[in-house]
């Protein structure tokens, strides 16, 4: 096995995710192994466990595996080192600017949802140190 090549267990202590989660992923098309043992064992690369956290980065923020897919297509394309017609090269470029300006509202969604929570949790303990004091 080439130094280079990463055994699935390595990519999910690397990546946080679940061998299960890695598979279903494979099982997707969001990722591929770049090669396989003689033995059959997955083996990942850089590019693959990179490829893997942008999954890991998008799922808590709602989106689905169409949309990760999409943008995973979208820098594949870019990265591909092809000569892009005429027009692409933008295209592609204003896809991506669209997940940049979803994940944004979704963030702000969250920090919304994060500061009512944090609000709540909050409340919560003022009312029991009220309890207390009586």
């Amino acid at each position: 096995m080439s130094s280079e090549h990463m055994q699935i267990g390595e990519v999910a202590a690397r990546t946080e995710l679940s061998l299960r989660t890695i598979r279903h992923y494979e099982e997707t098309g969001l990722v591929i192994p770049s090669a396989r043992s003689q033995g059959g064992f997955r083996l990942y690369t850089e590019a693959d466990v990179a490829r893997l956290m942008v999954i890991r980065r998008m799922k808590p923020l709602g989106f689905t595996l169409d949309e990760m897919r999409a943008l995973l297509e979208t820098t594949d394309r870019l990265d591909s080192g092809e000569k892009l017609q005429s027009g692409e090269r933008e295209e592609l470029l204003e896809r991506i600017r669209g997940f940049e300006r979803a994940a944004q509202q979704r963030v702000e969604d969250l920090r919304t949802q994060l500061s009512r929570a944090e609000e709540l949790a909050a409340t919560l303990a003022q009312r029991l140190a009220q309890a207390a004091d009586c």
